[in-house]
Order: C-alpha cells, then structure tokens, then sequence
C-alpha cells in the first residue's frame, strides 16, 4: 500500500473541491462554516439525470441549500455565483 493510502472510500474528487473552495470564496465563508457538495440522482419528470446540491451549514443559524440542475462537472464559476445569488432553500 502506498503511503497516506488509506482504505475506505476514495475522497472527494477534486473537481468537488474546487466547487466547494468557490462556493467559501463566493459566500465569504470562514473556516468553522461546513460546505458540502453532492452530486445526485434525480427521478423527477423532466429533471437531468444528475443534479448538484449545495449545502452550507453554519456553526451558528439556519443551513442553506442549493440545486443546480446540472452534473458537477459542467457547473462554471459563473453558474454558482448566479445561483448563490439567488434565495436559498432554508433549513433549520
């Protein structure tokens, strides 16, 4: 096994993490303040197969959520600075 291999599940892949880093950059996010990105299946009539969710979940308040209906890999900068823009579902 090569070193710092571990076994388990594999990382997130850093096509996720340079979204993630964008949306903390984009939101102005301090380090105590969870981003999570997932890509998903989605079954809904009319829905792409893939869809991207964003969440940031503060220390402190209300989490806020994100869809983008778009696989991860072909979601711009652009596109999350439109979206982050826009209200954000609210979740206690």
């Amino acid at each position: 096994m090569p070193l710092g291999s571990r076994p388990g599940p594999p990382g997130p892949s850093p096509q996720l993490r340079e979204l993630k880093e964008t949306v903390r950059s984009l939101l102005g996010l301090d380090d105590d303040t969870a981003v999570m990105i997932r890509q998903l299946a989605c079954t809904e009539p009319g829905c792409p197969p893939l869809e991207t969710v964003v969440v940031v979940l503060p220390m402190e308040g209300a989490a806020r959520r994100w869809t983008l209906h778009r696989p991860a890999d072909r979601i711009t900068e652009d596109d999350l600075r439109a979206a982050l823009l826009a209200t954000p579902e609210q979740h206690d």
